[in-house]
């Protein structure tokens, strides 16, 4: 959205009183602030500078886009985490180090806050949703200026101009979703032609390890039609490549965050359909999804992708333990049998796919006999990439409370299982060595700028000889070597008109 057009003529310093709609009501607050920081910025001499530090999911990535565009369309100018005037902490709390990682930020940034006294430091995200984290930190850290949780990111503008008018420490956490405005208010994409659009909020499983559904809510979906909308306006601005993101996208479009607006019923309008209508939009050309839980993985989304060219050929399907016994541990709802079914009719219906996993290692009471089990899930599927965890204790999760596994034994497994990892992985991704692959190119190399960085439709990482003006473009690669995670290749295409 541009602030400017969409609200020229709308006179903010002639209203008493700010407007009680949303999104009109923060873009008065954006407006207000920017008045000042002008005063602020005649005084100092120079801009006021920004930076958002983003820890966890790519929900909390995406959130900090919308926070960094609210703060570029007031004025500022982004800077590092130590000199900004405005310091933001997008928090996750997924593992008990997370929280750890945090206070020790805050810590080494009280310094430079008193070196300089315009500094204001805020924070959000999955942590400040629980109530025992605010109270340590109202405590503790009591030069933290702004706090709010994940259902008021759209807040930002008011929280910040509340502070600004004299407010010691405002503290703002929503505890339930509300109405969304996700297309409503400004954004600062990473990358101008990809995009992630979040499609629901929430999780229903309660996993017994996990905290989510205790921070980020039940589950709720957006409707088909807004969902549509804001990827039709993505397209207008250039952006290609798609991701919907969600906690479990497979359950999507059983609860929507407003009713009246629904065009279908929940039970017509599942995430295959939505899936389907993403990929008929023109000028998208990839699209993603995360995360996939296994228990909704339905029959039905394998045949959409199957029958959509344009849906990445990628699926992350966290399995997290391959023990019946400890998946029911886990509260997954699934068992390795029904999960190795799953994967036999991904591959048979979509060859060419690339498996990603999330696996957990030392969840109470695991036993080697359970390990052995999950390297032996491990070895039968031969995923292209497992992104491996030892169990992290959170405090309020029924886990917690359960019989926990000796450190030394869980570094041990924890050792065991990258090597087997590894050894599958390399074995896996080298089956594309010498042919060509569409790669969309994302970025320079930062190890050597000769080289380009971009993704196969699997999600593989290629590095290849090019140049800035190639990032954006869908570029055919002859994939020469394999290098375990990634390839080194070289272009195919006639790539006459850009830069040596």
């Amino acid at each position: 959205m541009d602030f400017n057009n969409e609200f020229k003529g709308i006179d903010f310093d002639a209203m008493d009183y700010p407007p009680t709609d949303e999104p009109l009501r923060q873009m008065y607050f954006m407006y207000k602030l920017r008045k000042v920081f002008d005063e602020k910025e005649k005084s100092l001499g120079r801009k006021l500078t920004y930076c958002v530090v983003t820890f966890g999911c790519q929900m909390n990535a995406h959130d900090s886009e919308k926070l960094e565009g609210i703060l570029e369309e007031i004025g500022l100018n982004a800077a590092s985490e130590d000199t900004a005037d405005i310091v933001i902490y997008n928090t996750c709390t997924v593992r008990e180090n997370a929280n750890q990682k945090l206070y020790g930020h805050l810590g080494q940034l009280k310094a430079a806050k008193k070196s300089n006294s315009e500094m204001l430091i805020a924070l959000c995200g999955c942590m400040m949703q629980q109530d025992d984290v605010r109270e340590y930190i109202r405590e503790k850290f009591r030069f933290v200026d702004v706090v709010f949780g994940t259902f008021n990111v759209f807040m930002l503008a008011e929280l910040l101009y509340r502070r600004y008018s004299g407010e010691k420490q405002v503290i703002e956490v929503k505890k339930e979703h509300g109405k969304n405005f996700e297309n409503s208010l400004p954004e600062k994409r990473k990358y101008s032609f990809k995009s992630g659009v979040n499609i629901m909020y929430g999780c229903n499983n309660f996993c017994t390890y996990c905290i989510v559904p205790y921070v980020r809510g039940r589950e709720i979906s957006r409707t088909p039609e807004d969902i549509l909308d804001e990827i039709k306006s993505l397209v207008a601005d250039g952006v290609t490549e798609i991701m919907l993101l969600g906690q479990n996208v497979n359950s999507y479009g059983k609860k929507y965050m407003d009713e009246s607006e629904i065009v279908k019923s929940s039970a017509e309008y599942d995430f295959p359909e939505l899936l389907n209508d993403v990929c008929k939009i023109e000028g998208i050309r990839r699209v993603r999804f995360m995360t996939s839980h296994p228990k909704d993985l339905s029959d039905r989304l394998i045949e959409a992708i199957k029958n959509n060219p344009k849906v990445c050929r990628q699926m992350h399907l966290p399995v997290q333990a391959g023990s019946n016994r400890i998946l029911k541990a886990m509260n997954r709802h699934y068992t390795r049998e029904h999960y190795l079914e799953i994967i036999e009719k991904l591959r048979a219906s979509v060859p060419d796919i690339g498996i990603t996993t999330d696996i957990m290692v030392g969840f109470p009471g695991e036993t080697e006999e359970d390990f052995l089990d999950t390297v032996d899930i491990v070895d039968r599927v031969g995923y292209d990439q497992v992104f491996t965890f030892i169990y992290s204790r959170r405090s309020g999760t029924p886990a917690a409370e359960m019989e926990q596994v000796p450190e030394d034994v869980v570094k041990d497994r924890f050792d065991r299982l990258l090597k087997k990892v590894s050894e599958k992985a390399a074995e896996r991704v080298g089956r594309f060595k010498n042919t060509i692959a569409e790669v969309l190119v994302e970025d320079m190399d930062s190890h050597d700028e000769t080289m380009v960085t971009g993704r196969m439709s699997n999600n593989t990482l290629v590095h290849f000889k090019g140049c800035k003006e190639m990032i954006g473009k869908y570029i055919n690669v002859k994939l020469t070597e394999e290098k375990g995670f990634y390839y080194i290749g070289e272009p195919a295409d006639n790539l006459e008109g850009l830069a040596e």
